[in-house]
């Protein structure tokens, strides 16, 4: 007689029960390892974090890389990610600041970065997260930088001009905004909130779709859904995690007005990583006013072939009308030829400070 299918759902059930329980062995041994890491640092001397952002990028690069499937490279990734994040939280807990309340996509990133085994905290302002991180209470922040379609978040910009601090890694997240409420009904809402980067990214689909309510800015889109749920009439632009923390009603969802929109968020800290092979650099760099003093501030970084991915200008503090400048490039400070186009690049700058060279995000 041959077998049911009763009999071969048992049979493939039986065979996931197995592979769990190695699952759970290998995990296991995956701690203890990575206890046994700890052990040995500490015995020839290292007291601090046991974050190398510069390792757990290798390991999840080649994850990536040689995962076989059928799971998706994103899913391997994350799930990848939770396990380092809770090894790392046997060898010693982080503490990593982010741009709060909770709710935030900034929170969201900072999840996706390092995961939930460490201790996140919500701070008020960018300028917190910085005091915070060069104090020491916090070992990381994450703030955000910029925005695909709204551009550069200046106050981030600006805390470069006077902090110490280093740039250690770079997260891209992809922004989907929802219109949400405790109304049922979009006809009902008289008024949208949310922080200013929502609503200039859905300016037109809420000229479209409510072109009447009136709207006002807070200082986050989780702020935001917090209202929305407390006053009638009232909706939200905010993110998945902010609607489902306050209990709202999804009214429309995905209405950013570009598809792709994607917010770049920097994680800070005391000193930047080692080159992985596929690193980043960001520069702050000023000249005093002269003609021409920039084109030759950059000159280096064409001649040496280095691919200057972003550039910006913020007002340098330093005089009237002059600028300081903002760049971010291809490959690591450390490595040929962008250590030699750095070399000469000093020499022309009245200011210069490398801000970090880190693992690019994976795209």
């Amino acid at each position: 007689m041959g077998m049911t299918d009763h009999d071969k759902l048992k049979g493939v059930r039986a065979r996931i029960d197995a592979v769990d329980a190695e699952i759970l062995r290998l995990v296991s041994e995956r701690g203890r390892l990575a206890q046994e890491v700890a052990r040995i640092k500490r015995e020839v001397g290292e007291q601090g974090d046991f974050y190398r952002p510069d390792r757990e990028q290798q390991v999840l690069r080649r994850i990536r890389r040689e995962n076989p499937g059928p799971l998706p490279g994103d899913s391997v990734v994350r799930l990848f990610r939770e396990i380092m994040s809770s090894c790392l939280a046997l060898q010693m807990p982080l503490k990593v600041a982010y741009l709060g309340p909770e709710g935030t996509f900034t929170q969201a990133a900072a999840l996706a970065h390092f995961g939930h085994d460490v201790h996140h905290q919500p701070l008020a302002t960018i300028d917190s997260i910085f005091r915070e991180a060069e104090s020491g209470d916090m070992h990381y922040g994450v703030v955000p930088v910029e925005n695909s379609t709204e551009g550069v978040v200046n106050h981030t910009l600006d805390c470069f001009m006077t902090s110490p601090l280093q740039i250690v890694g770079e997260i891209e997240l992809r922004i989907q905004h929802n219109l949400a409420s405790r109304e049922l009904d979009r006809a009902a809402v008289t008024r949208v909130y949310s922080h200013q980067q929502g609503l200039a990214q859905c300016r037109t689909w809420l000229d479209v779709n409510l072109p009447a309510a009136e709207r006002i800015t807070v200082s986050s889109t989780a702020e935001a859904a917090r209202r929305a749920a407390e006053e009638s009439g009232s909706a939200a632009i905010a993110g998945d995690a902010a609607v489902e923390m306050h209990g709202l009603n999804l009214l429309a969802e995905g209405i950013e007005d570009i598809s792709g929109n994607t917010t770049r968020f920097l994680v800070i800290g005391r000193q930047s990583p080692p080159p992985t092979g596929d690193d980043k650099t960001s520069l702050l760099i000023s000249r005093a006013d002269q003609p021409g003093g920039l084109c030759r501030l950059l000159e280096p970084l064409g001649r040496h072939g280095i691919n200057m991915t972003r550039l910006d200008a913020r007002p340098s503090r330093q005089g009237v009308w002059e600028y300081a400048f903002f760049i971010d490039c291809l490959g690591h400070a450390d490595d040929q030829p962008l250590k030699d186009a750095l070399v000469e690049m000093r020499k022309e700058a009245s200011l210069f400070r490398v801000l970090g060279s880190y693992p690019r995000a994976a795209r």
